[in-house]
């Protein structure tokens, strides 16, 4: 445990009100830039090049040429993650409330009339942020925002559904450069006597897909997300962390064995299962932005590649195939208590779906997916089988799905946990409830990725239990213009929040992932996270006593009254 002495002997001086970080002086900005050796930058929003006209307070310049990027790369997640005005759900960019933004049009970003005759706003952007290199760069801006009462926020790749990693008036801690792998067959927790195990350490920008080309060199399988652009060590990990292979080898959650991180006292703490190890529960599942600013993580590997059998299949999209769809949700309920026992994960889109499966051999998956198999061959639906022998085609293969870049989206989810789709309960009541809910959602989906089968110890991380024995994941998204109003934003999120109110009948008092929630959650803290939600509210005035770090509908939030809140509808 190591203390920086500047950042403490800042700490006496914190101003309890929420400050404006325009009314902070250019002479305090130039000393805190000099504590973080020049790393404070001015943030300016994405698509910023392309306005001529500008509101009050926003920076950077009209140039043809920055616009021409901005315009090729709209769509692009890896670019958006490299500029820190971005975000890959754009209306988080904006300040949904007064409809004030610096947005192009999605589908075609070369539309003049996007930005020839609307000016840009600094909407939801942070308009300071630091570009963390050190755990001395966060201790000094916990220390300036104590002193000052500028409030913090923490971005690191900017895949965020509900909004917490930008927010309007606040000093964004960006750790998106943080990046570096350690590969060590033998990893022992700092602390720890305990026999060691194979780990990958890594900075916390680190992001999916280069922890996945890493571990194709030196022929080990990280488990992680189907999106590559996601850093890994930020809310996906803290938040729990869904894998299409969690059903065997568990959640992110499960497998880090260690993280480095600072909290808002300035101290930068190893938290693992023998030292700080309320603060490493507290991480496992407790969110991202909370409980301090995460420098580094240490996740177990599988130190072999994972083979998988993987069943792909596409449905067009015409309305015609209502009915297929219907029944293919039919299909899958009625069969999804075995399959999820013996070891399926997957993707189940509208559209197209991918399951795969790290346990059985070819002639084994086909017997046990025949049922599914037979129903696509008798309604004309093309399917393909695939033997992968590592993870990285396999995830080439899911990146095929349709994932929302660069467009305002809300979404809404339930876990739905093996007990509704249990030979003895009435397959009926379930199936019927999901086909209202596809039929209401328009845009849904199923994740298999619960750790069904996985043997976790209870109570060793802060996810909400329904994990546990879900296996279902079902998610559904509304969307809404670029150039939208705040009545259609309103709508898309009340859509979205009602599509997914059949499953929440279906679970009274279940649960929902928070990383890919309902923004406006009815009972978020039991929802999010269940039993766990008070002792992780009590390790929140433990490691943050004065609130320095708050974010929407986070453990401890300060509610709607906050800058942090102030674009919210």
């Amino acid at each position: 445990m190591l203390r920086f002495t500047l950042g403490l002997a800042a700490l006496s001086a914190y101003s309890a009100f929420a400050r404006s970080p325009y009314d902070v002086s250019q002479t305090e900005w130039n000393a805190f830039n000099s504590t973080v050796s020049g790393r404070l930058g001015r943030g300016v929003p994405f698509s910023r090049a392309c306005f001529s006209n500008v509101g009050v307070n926003v920076t950077g310049v009209y140039s043809k040429e920055e616009c021409a990027v901005a315009q090729e790369s709209y769509g692009s997640a890896g670019y958006r993650v490299s500029k820190f005005g971005s975000a890959v759900e754009t209306q988080w960019e904006t300040c949904q409330k007064t409809n004030q933004g610096c947005l192009l049009n999605p589908n075609s970003p070369g539309d003049a009339d996007a930005f020839s005759s609307r000016a840009c706003h600094q909407g939801g952007v942070s308009p300071y942020y630091i570009t963390v290199q050190t755990a001395e760069d966060v201790s000094n801006a916990f220390a300036f925002s104590k002193k000052t009462g500028v409030p913090l926020v923490i971005k690191n790749s900017g895949h965020d559904y509900t909004g917490r990693s930008l927010a309007p008036e606040t000093l964004a801690l960006w750790t998106q450069n943080l990046k570096y792998i350690k590969y060590s067959t033998d990893f022992t927790p700092e602390g720890c006597t305990a026999t060691g195990a194979p780990v990958l350490t890594f900075g916390a920008g680190q992001d999916m897909g280069s922890l996945y080309e890493f571990s194709e060199q030196n022929n080990i399988t990280f488990i992680g997300g189907s999106g590559k652009t996601v850093g890994a060590a930020g809310g996906w990990l803290q938040g729990g962390g869904h894998s299409i292979l969690s059903n065997k080898y568990g959640m992110g959650v499960d497998r880090v064995r260690q993280f480095r991180v600072v909290t808002p006292d300035g101290t930068l703490r190893v938290a693992n299962s023998c030292q700080n190890t309320d603060l490493f529960w507290a991480l496992r599942g407790g969110g991202g932005g909370t409980f301090g600013v995460v420098m580094e993580a240490s996740i177990e590997i599988v130190p072999h590649p994972v083979a998988t059998v993987a069943l792909q299949w596409e449905i067009s999209a015409s309305l015609g195939n209502v009915t297929a769809i219907l029944g293919l949700i039919t299909n899958v309920a009625s069969n999804s208590d075995k399959w999820v026992r013996d070891g399926w994960g997957g993707y189940i889109y509208p559209t197209y779906s991918v399951v795969a499966n790290p346990s059985l051999n070819a002639e084994q998956a086909k017997a046990s997916l025949k049922d599914l198999t037979d129903f696509l061959t008798r309604n004309g639906i093309k399917y393909h089988w695939h033997e992968f022998s590592t993870f990285k085609p396999l995830l080439e293969t899911i990146i095929a799905a349709p994932i929302p870049i660069a467009v305002n989206a809300a979404l809404a989810s339930r876990l739905i946990p093996v007990s509704k789709f249990e030979p003895l309960v009435k397959p009926l009541t379930v199936t019927q409830t999901l086909e209202t809910f596809a039929l209401s959602a328009g845009k849904f989906a199923f994740f298999l990725t619960s750790p069904f089968n996985y043997k976790a110890t209870e109570g060793d991380t802060s996810i909400t239990p329904a994990w546990r024995d879900a296996i279902w994941h079902a998610v559904v998204l509304a969307d809404w213009a670029y150039d939208g109003s705040a009545v259609a934003a309103k709508l898309a999120y009340t859509q979205a929040s009602l599509a997914i109110g059949p499953l929440r009948l279906l679970t009274p008092g279940g649960s929902a992932y928070q990383n890919e929630g309902d923004v406006y959650e009815p009972n978020w803290e039991s929802s999010f996270w269940g039993s766990n939600y008070n002792k992780l509210s009590s390790l929140k005035q433990k490691y943050d006593p004065d609130g320095l770090l708050d974010c929407w509908h986070c453990v401890g939030w300060k509610g709607r009254n906050t800058p942090i809140a102030s674009c919210y509808l």
